[in-house]
């Protein structure tokens, strides 16, 4: 029933093998990547031994069933454990995200509703920061675009795992359907009739590319230096640290300015380059694919609006998931997890519908 599981098992071996290794652990790069995907796989094949030692020992229980009842009372035993193990190792071979070890870069951008909007835009950054910090990852601002009142134009955010993450758990695997268009209701700040009114800010979530990941050659690199500006344009800088830089051959572009030093600046930028890059090759592999490959790369819609946060009624709502509680106060102070789990059920259960057909 899982002939596919063997050859998994086959590399679990040879992973352990190399990650025994002393000339491994001198590229770090390499010993992180490997050590992901023996992680991954150990829960597979732990599940896959576990459901043939079940086996087994159902079979030799219902030989002996006839001559003891006992026998078969722990075979109904054995078979509720080997169907329960069965599901788990169903899922775990459901096609993961080949992104989903990897740590995150959140964009959060400003959308319609000018200043209301950029407070949003700082409420959704305070959200995913202290919702990293109950997971035990850390951040980094890369970047920043203040407005007037302390609210956020755009802001991007980097979340990093300590050590090597359990499947599913790495920032990516967690915050990637957080993409999209949120929506807010409430009062805004300056609204003096006490007026409810909508507004919304944009995020975008892409896995952080590391350099094996994504291969830049200087020369299609366009790099720009200019003056960083804060609040209101007022010059906050008087040398020209900020950097812009262009990929040439993709058009992607991405700058920086939160560092006092150039370099700084540049590596940063350098980092939103990559994932920006990957991201958009990743897109382009997924809509190039066939049909089978698209069943795998199943994903909760990240393109329109995704959430609504009304704060009159302290209610947060998924869209895609139909999920629903009025504890808006506390998700928007980290805990989000609930909301999340509501995503990934529904992309389990889109894995789990697309194996069966």
């Amino acid at each position: 029933m899982f002939e596919a599981v063997e050859g998994l098992v086959d590399e679990h071996a040879a992973l352990e093998q190399q990650l025994g290794a002393p000339e491994t652990h001198a590229d770090q790069r390499l010993a992180k990547r490997l050590n992901q995907r023996y992680a991954a796989l150990s829960a597979t094949v732990a599940a896959y031994r576990e459901w043939q030692q079940l086996l087994a020992d159902l079979g030799a229980a219902r030989e002996l069933a006839g001559e003891d009842p006992a026998f078969a009372a722990e075979a109904d035993e054995l078979e509720a454990r080997r169907a329960g193990v069965e599901g788990l190792l169903q899922r775990l071979l459901i096609p993961r995200d080949p992104a989903d070890d990897k740590d995150t870069i959140l964009e959060v951008k400003s959308g319609e509703g000018g200043e209301e909007s950029a407070l949003f835009a700082g409420d959704l950054l305070r959200m995913y920061t202290r919702f990293a910090e109950r997971k035990g990852w850390r951040t980094e601002v890369l970047d920043a675009a203040e407005s007037d009142l302390g609210g956020y134009k755009s802001v991007t955010l980097a979340v990093k795992a300590k050590g090597t993450p359990d499947p599913g758990e790495a920032p990516f695997a967690q915050l990637k359907f957080e993409g999209g268009v949120h929506r807010v209701q409430r009062v805004p700040v300056t609204e003096s009739q006490g007026r409810v009114h909508t507004s919304a800010a944009g995020v975008l979530v892409m896995p952080e590319a590391e350099q094996v990941d994504v291969s830049i050659d200087d020369s299609d690199l366009r790099i720009d230096v200019y003056r960083s500006s804060g609040p209101g344009g007022q010059s906050v800088n008087t040398t020209d640290s900020a950097v812009r830089i262009t990929h040439l051959p993709t058009g992607i572009v991405a700058s920086c300015q939160n560092e006092k030093s150039q370099l700084q600046n540049k590596e940063q930028a350098m980092r939103i380059l990559r994932a920006r890059i990957l991201a958009a090759a990743q897109e382009e592999a997924d809509a190039e694919a066939s049909q089978a490959r698209k069943s795998q790369v199943r994903t909760v819609d990240r393109s329109e609006r995704i959430r609504t946060y009304n704060y009159p009624e302290n209610r947060i709502s998924d869209h895609r998931t139909g999920y629903k509680a009025y504890n808006l106060d506390a998700v928007l102070d980290g805990d989000l997890q609930p909301v999340l789990d509501s995503c990934l059920e529904a992309d389990l259960a889109a894995g789990l519908e697309s194996l069966e057909t």
